[in-house]
């Protein structure tokens, strides 16, 4: 029976190609992103199919949900990917940015991954989720980012909490920490981060690929296949653990 897959914020980036990697793998995959047309495109690419969603509406995110199930008879993988970042001094964030930030990253991380756990239990199933945290949920030593730290610490703990209590339903509960991953969120920190520092974007790039051991940038594929092994069985007993995927750049 073909497993059901459902991923946020998958119209482009990391979503995207965790999208492409889990249709690859046979799964029916469920392409949302705020943007529809973004996602419309995903969709037709991997076979599958899309639907709007802004996942800081908890209601949205339920409505999404039910429609799953309904439409595809299940739901057996859920991916929270869906985030923002907006580069700047610590000094210098608003309320209204940390609001927006946490609203996206950790709010919507709890009620998409809420509705999801919500439907497996009620119809017994014994799926999966998987949240999109960062390098940045596991260390206070980045730059410019400080309301996005937050949020993705958040997330770490969000994970465990889950993980501990959807046990019992046998719903496994992991998160993947990505790191400087090639996207067009991407390109716009090496901007933000080039005019904070005062200095050129590729010598940004290039302070990024210092800090990697592996001495590249990451690419979108690169967490998605780790997204591909905890939804898979042969992950069937990983549970409440973050996944470093960072080539390096931070060690725990």
């Amino acid at each position: 029976m073909t497993s059901i897959a459902v991923i946020t914020g998958a119209g482009s980036g990391i979503g995207a190609a965790i999208a492409r990697e889990l249709a690859n793998r046979g799964m029916r995959v469920v392409v949302t992103d705020v943007d529809p047309i973004a996602a419309a495109r995903v969709a037709e690419e991997v076979g599958g199919s899309s639907m709007t969603l802004d996942v800081t509406d908890p209601e949205a995110c339920a409505a999404v949900v039910d429609a799953v199930v309904d439409h595809e008879g299940g739901l057996d993988v859920w991916v929270s990917n869906a985030g923002i970042s907006k580069m700047q001094r610590f000094l210098d964030v608003s309320p209204s940015d940390l609001r927006r930030t946490f609203e996206v990253n950790t709010y919507g991380v709890f009620f998409a991954s809420q509705a999801a756990a919500r439907a497996m239990v009620s119809h017994g199933i014994r799926g999966v989720i998987v949240n999109t945290a960062s390098m940045a949920a596991k260390q206070g030593r980045i730059p410019f980012l400080s309301d996005y730290v937050a949020s993705k610490f958040a997330v770490l703990g969000l994970t465990q909490a889950m993980a501990f209590e959807l046990a019992a339903h046998g719903i496994r509960v992991n998160s993947v920490c990505p790191g400087y991953v090639t996207t067009a969120m991407q390109d716009r920190e090496l901007a933000w981060e080039a005019g904070l520092r005062g200095i050129e974007p590729e010598a940004v790039r290039q302070l990024w690929i210092d800090d990697t051991p592996l001495r590249r940038l990451e690419s979108p594929e690169d967490v998605a296949r780790v997204v591909a092994f905890l939804v898979s069985e042969d992950a069937a007993f990983v549970t409440g653990e973050s996944i470093a995927v960072n080539g390096g750049a931070f060690m725990d």
